[in-house]
């Protein structure tokens, strides 16, 4: 199936939104930055809703989907932590990006190890993962509207990228494992 269709045309879009969410964070107008964001997190569940239900899932998609939702999550983790305009009071801590870009280059690095060790890849995301990606969401959200108590909202953000970012490492523990003994992983 041709790799560019209408889900991946959508998250290519969501690609293209990220500097222009930085853009409005960078220049303080948080409202178009909120804007931009809330865009990106709809299209990603449009496209996703679009290749299941149109049977329209391609190796593109599986590539570029998830790229498009970490480089918009680091790149607003980043930015709100670093941002000049943005009130003390809701500037994330560093101790946010780190564990949250540390929890995706452990993820990424152990994706790249099972797939030179098994040739093939197949990541399904978990409870907990998508769990983490809602909480960091509404970080970002948190601090766009200028939430009183975001930091309540990022340290639960951080609490489940911690266990997520432990569930996803055991369950890699095992596949390298299994592969190292000739297990066969399912």
């Amino acid at each position: 199936m041709n790799g560019m269709n209408l889900a991946n045309r959508i998250t290519i879009a969501r690609i293209i939104l990220t500097p222009f969410f930085i853009a409005a964070v960078i220049y303080d107008r948080f409202n178009i930055a909120l804007v931009l964001f809330m865009l990106a997190v709809i299209s990603d569940g449009i496209d996703g809703f679009i290749a299941r239900t149109r049977n329209e899932k391609t190796q593109l998609g599986t590539i570029i989907d998830p790229m498009a939702d970490k480089l918009l999550l680091v790149s607003a983790f980043i930015v709100l932590a670093i941002g000049q305009n943005i009130p003390s009071n809701l500037r994330l801590p560093a101790y946010v990006p780190i564990i949250v870009i540390s929890r995706d280059v452990l993820i990424v690095l152990g994706s790249v190890v099972i797939y030179l060790m098994k040739g093939d890849l197949k990541i399904e995301p978990t409870v907990s993962g998508k769990l983490t990606t809602f909480f960091q969401m509404m970080t970002i959200v948190s601090v766009l509207v200028h939430f009183k108590y975001s930091y309540l909202v990022w340290n639960t953000a951080v609490v489940f990228t911690v266990i997520s970012g432990i569930s996803y490492l055991i369950k890699g523990s095992k596949m390298t494992n299994g592969l190292s003994r000739g297990a066969k992983m399912e």
